[in-house]
């Protein structure tokens, strides 16, 4: 009985993967599903819109109301120190950072506290060149190389996570 209590324990104490997902693409969540099933990972989405999940047990949805940064409010209420965020909010990743957490992008991007504030002053910065009326352009599509990137970190993560 002590032995399944020290287990149960130890697994809620288990660093976890919550995923951003209102603007996360279709085949990084497929990535995730896949880890979090082969890896008996916790993962949870966070979004303002309902989601389909596939059935299983390592798969949760939390569903917050609409409005600016509820998600992101929410991620980083539940979130403990070494969880992994998916995420390609810059804000978000910051605060992850600060809460002692890892922070990835679906491009496969690794935030960190050497990087942050460097990427945070320049999205700062575009947001006033697009104010001001100059037109940025988007982000490129998903390349396959950003899915390899995504892959190899999130990997990296898990074997260093999980026993």
């Amino acid at each position: 009985m002590w032995l399944e209590f020290r287990r149960v324990l130890f697994r809620s104490q288990q660093t976890q993967i919550w995923i951003d997902a209102d603007a996360c693409p279709v085949v990084i969540k497929e990535i995730l599903f896949k880890a979090a099933d082969r890896t008996q990972t916790q993962t949870t989405l966070v979004a303002n819109h309902a989601l389909n999940l596939p059935p299983s047990r390592y798969l949760s949805f939390i569903q917050v109301s609409a409005g600016f940064d509820v998600a992101d409010n929410e991620i980083v209420k539940r979130l403990n120190a070494g969880d992994l965020v998916i995420t390609s909010d810059i804000p978000l990743a910051d605060e992850v950072i600060t809460k002692g957490g890892l922070a990835l992008s679906p491009r496969g991007e690794l935030f960190s506290a050497g990087n942050i504030k460097s990427k945070l002053s320049m999205r700062d910065f575009m947001d006033v060149i697009r104010s001001s009326g100059v037109q940025t352009g988007g982000p490129a599509p998903l390349s396959q190389a950003d899915r390899q990137a995504f892959a190899n970190h999130l990997d990296r993560w898990l074997n260093q996570n999980k026993s």
